[in-house]
């Protein structure tokens, strides 16, 4: 649990992000000096955490030393002008390995960049590295049969979460003020909360998801993972907006000012600790009610109501994964079982054997859900839950471990984010709150009305200023 990789002095690779661009722009310091650190920490913890699959040393440099020059000429333009950011292993970058933590992909380097990533570059940031997932991104952990295990920072012996583990790890370690991560059940959420960073899945259709094999999915997201709730404001400047790309995508842009008009006092919010099935764990529930009480504070209104989800919840969601998983990655099996994940192999036979109308009536669970939303929604501005029901759990551990039914009839489950990709034009937030009594983060899900993301990240900032949370393991 120390701090290694934070010097006596700050870098400004330290500042915010459009901090560090501004910097860069007025000449009071070098893109190539805050690209060279970045690496520099990847290096520091890119043996012990494992959270890279490719550092792109010499491309990002020069692509640093190039916005030196821009600035100097007076050509800075991008609001991300320098800033190095790092990308998952899931989503392609022209020109850089990508395997999706997979030994299928052989020794995939694409020609195209996934539009996400284009639209960061455009605003100027530089991709200083990928970042590990398990294969296809199908797991709360991060370990794959190409790359390994990626560790917490927090401590080594726990997990980063997944399925965007490696980019956590890089935020969380201030590799990078902020870094893309895609969220089918959680997957930036879970790393988020095991990592202390924040975390967003925004609504469906605000990033143009567009690396899939199909536009017509409706529980994937690209979203951030960063250090501040304004780091992701950030992300979310650069890459929000419709593009035909994405026939999913929506006709509306990013509305900045309501994103950062962060106040509590008058705002009513309703707070499950369970979801009406979870078993929560003791450190986990007092993080959260410390911070509800730090709402209250601030002159919000929160009411504990009952939630009568089940289990069903996570089982429906598991159904729609495995057929994804089959739909998409199912040709892999007849080539590459014996070096894939056992897992993966299972989840992919199972949504072979899927029967269509039981898929289909998933809908009817997800409709449910919504019209309980939906209620809540007429009288609360958001709803108030833990991301996950535990803090970070072994490394090696597997999803398998938190799938089971205890005897007084709770899910003793570990992520509470999958619920929320059933309902993917809800915004959910997962804010640092603290440390929990056992030294490891917390995050506080927050999950809005459909498509308002600037509302949730407002609420998300001005929480955030009120809690005195570590950004940096040991700090």
């Amino acid at each position: 649990m120390s701090k290694p990789l934070e010097t006596a002095t700050p870098h400004p690779l330290d500042l915010p992000a459009l901090e560090i661009a501004s910097g860069i722009c007025q000449g009071r310091f070098t893109s190539e000096n805050v690209v060279a650190e970045s690496l520099r920490r990847a290096k520091a913890v890119r043996e012990t955490l494992n959270p890279f699959t490719v550092l792109r040393e010499e491309q990002a440099l020069e692509a640093a030393r190039e916005a030196d020059r821009a600035a100097a000429r007076g050509e800075a333009t991008g609001a991300l002008h320098g800033v190095p950011f790092a990308a998952k292993d899931l989503t392609p970058t022209a020109g850089d390995l990508t395997t999706l933590g997979s030994w299928t992909k052989g020794d995939w380097v694409p020609t195209e960049t996934a539009l996400c990533i284009r639209r960061l570059q455009a605003a100027g940031a530089i991709l200083m590295g990928k970042t590990t997932t398990p294969e296809f991104a199908f797991a709360s952990f991060t370990e794959s049969p190409r790359w390994g295990v990626t560790r917490n920072p927090w401590d080594p012996e726990r997990t980063s979460g997944g399925s965007s583990g490696g980019s956590a790890v890089a935020v969380a370690t201030g590799v990078v003020p902020f870094a893309e991560g895609t969220d089918m059940g959680g997957s930036v959420r879970i790393p988020s909360a095991f990592c202390g960073t924040v975390g967003l899945k925004p609504s469906l259709g605000r990033i143009p998801m567009t690396i899939l094999p199909s536009v017509f999915d409706n529980i994937s997201h690209f979203g951030p993972l960063a250090r501040t709730v304004e780091d992701a404001i950030a992300f979310m400047e650069a890459a929000c907006g419709p593009s035909d790309e994405d026939i999913s995508s929506l006709p509306i842009g990013f509305m900045s000012h309501a994103a950062r008009d962060g106040r509590l006092e008058g705002k009513r919010f309703a707070l499950s600790m369970d979801l009406g099935y979870y078993r929560i764990q003791p450190e986990v529930e007092q993080a959260i009610r410390d911070a509800v009480e730090e709402l209250r504070r601030a002159g919000a209104t929160v009411d504990e109501v009952p939630m009568h989800w089940t289990r069903a919840v996570n089982d429906g969601w598991f159904d729609l994964w495995c057929v994804f998983m089959s739909g998409f990655f199912g040709e892999t099996i007849v080539e590459y079982r014996e070096k894939m994940d056992p897992a993966v192999v299972a989840m992919i036979e199972r949504g072979y054997s899927m029967n269509a109308t039981a898929y289909k009536r998933v809908e009817l669970l997800r409709s449910a859900m919504w019209r309980n939303m939906a209620k809540l929604f007429e009288s609360y501005d958001a709803l108030l839950c833990p991301t996950c029901a535990i803090t970070a759990p072994p490394a090696n551990g597997t999803d398998d471990d938190y799938v089971a039914t205890c005897p007084d009839g709770r899910f003793a489950g570990l992520d509470m984010t999958c619920p929320f990709n059933m309902l993917p034009q809800l915004p959910a937030l997962s804010l640092p709150v603290g440390p929990a009594a056992n030294g490891m983060p917390v995050g506080l899900q927050i999950v809005g009305r459909r498509f308002a993301d600037e509302h949730v990240l407002a609420i998300g900032a001005a929480l955030e200023t009120r809690l005195a949370v570590p950004r940096f393991p040991g700090s």
